[in-house]
C-alpha cells in the first residue's frame, strides 16, 4: 500500500462512519413497511455497504479493511460516550431526560449485536467483492455489488437478530425479520446501481488523474 491516502477515499470513509453513527439513532424508531414493522436504520444502512462496494472495488480489499477498522473504532467509541452522557445525572430544570435517555441508551446486548454484525457483515461483504474482482476485474461490477451485498447482509442478520432478541421474540418472527432485512437491503442495492455505477467510473477517473490507486490487482487483493 503506498504511503498516502486518496482525499476521496477519506471522504468516503468519513461518509461510511457517519452512516454507522445515524443507524445506531435511527434504530430508536421503528417503522412500518406494508405488513412489516423494522428500524429507521434500514433508510440509512444499505449505504454503507454500497460505500463499502465502492471502497472495494476502487482502492481494494486492504483499504476496504481500515475503513472497516475505522468505523468500528468510531462506533465503540460513540457507544461508550453515550453510554457515559446517560449515565451522568441531568440538571434539575432539564425536561428532555426521558427522551434522551430513549434515544442514546443501548444495552449491552444490543451494542455488542450491532458491533459483532457490522464488523463481521461488513468485512465478509468486503472479501466477497474482492474475491469476485480477482477472477473478473474488469466486468460483472453490478454482480458482485449484488452478490457480496446478499452475503454479508445475511450474515449480519443472522448475527445481530439471534444475540439481540432470542428470548424476546418467537423464532418464527426472528427469521421474518432476518429475511426482510436482506430482502429490502438487497433491493435498496439493486435499485441504486445506476448511481453507484456512475460514482465508481467518476471516482477510479480522477484516481487514475492523480495516480492515487494501489500499483496493481494484487495489492489491491492483499489481506
Amino acid at each position: 500500500m503506498k504511503n498516502y491516502v486518496s482525499v476521496t477515499f477519506m471522504v468516503m470513509s468519513v461518509v461510511f462512519c457517519t452512516c454507522l453513527i445515524t443507524a445506531n439513532l435511527f434504530g430508536t424508531k421503528i417503522i412500518a413497511i406494508g405488513p412489516f414493522t423494522t428500524t429507521a436504520a434500514l433508510l440509512v444502512f444499505p449505504i454503507s455497504y454500497i460505500v463499502n462496494d465502492c471502497v472495494t472495488e476502487i482502492w481494494g480489499y486492504r483499504h476496504a479493511r481500515l475503513m472497516i477498522t475505522l468505523a468500528f473504532l468510531i462506533n465503540l467509541t460513540f457507544i461508550a460516550l453515550s453510554t457515559i452522557a446517560v449515565a451522568n445525572p441531568a440538571a434539575p430544570y432539564w425536561t428532555g431526560e426521558a427522551a434522551f435517555n430513549f434515544v442514546f441508551s443501548l444495552t449491552p446486548r444490543i451494542a455488542i449485536a450491532s458491533l459483532l454484525a457490522f464488523l463481521f457483515g461488513s468485512l465478509i461483504n468486503a472479501r466477497v467483492m474482492a474475491k469476485m474482482k480477482a477472477h473478473s476485474p474488469n466486468q460483472h461490477f453490478s454482480l458482485r455489488a449484488v452478490v457480496s451485498t446478499v452475503v454479508g447482509e445475511s450474515i449480519d442478520s443472522l448475527i445481530f437478530y439471534p444475540i439481540a432478541f432470542t428470548g424476546l421474540l418467537p423464532v418464527s418472527q426472528l427469521i421474518s425479520l432476518m429475511i426482510f432485512q436482506v430482502v429490502m437491503k438487497t433491493l435498496y442495492e439493486i435499485v441504486a446501481l445506476p448511481v453507484t455505477m456512475n460514482v465508481v467510473k467518476r471516482i477510479e477517473k480522477h484516481e487514475r488523474d492523480f495516480d492515487t490507486l494501489p500499483s496493481s490487482s494484487l495489492e489491491r487483493m492483499t489481506p
